[in-house]
């Protein structure tokens, strides 16, 4: 089970670094205006605030990682709850669909972790 919880762990990081470079690089290019359904004038009008949340994502990103290669859970489990509370708030705000594509992975990634 321990292996299967640090490919979670691992997948969700990687999924925060793909934000990242959606949020960044791509805001205002085509595959991030339709990730996010924008038109180029919300895009370009958007851009400097998604490059910022871009980078909060690289930062959850790091974190996972950072706990995965030092083996700490408890960091592990700090940030993979700072991605849940995202998750749910983005749900809560913006789209219900944000919560089963970060929030749900983050929960399943914890709940792994905590089994062991």
């Amino acid at each position: 089970m321990i292996h299967v919880a640090c490919v979670v762990v691992a997948l969700v990081a990687l999924e925060h670094l793909y934000f990242l470079v959606l949020e960044m690089f791509l805001w205002d290019k085509p595959m991030g205006m339709k990730a996010f359904g924008l038109t180029p004038e919300k895009a370009a009008a958007t851009k400097v605030m998604a490059a910022n949340q871009g980078l909060y994502n690289g930062f959850l990103a790091a974190g996972l990682l950072w706990g995965g290669f030092r083996g700490d859970t408890d960091v592990q489990l700090f940030f993979l709850g700072c991605v849940l509370v995202a998750g749910i708030f983005g749900a809560m705000t913006v789209s219900r669909k944000i919560f089963f594509i970060q929030g749900l992975p983050a929960a399943i990634g914890m709940a792994l972790i905590l089994t062991q």
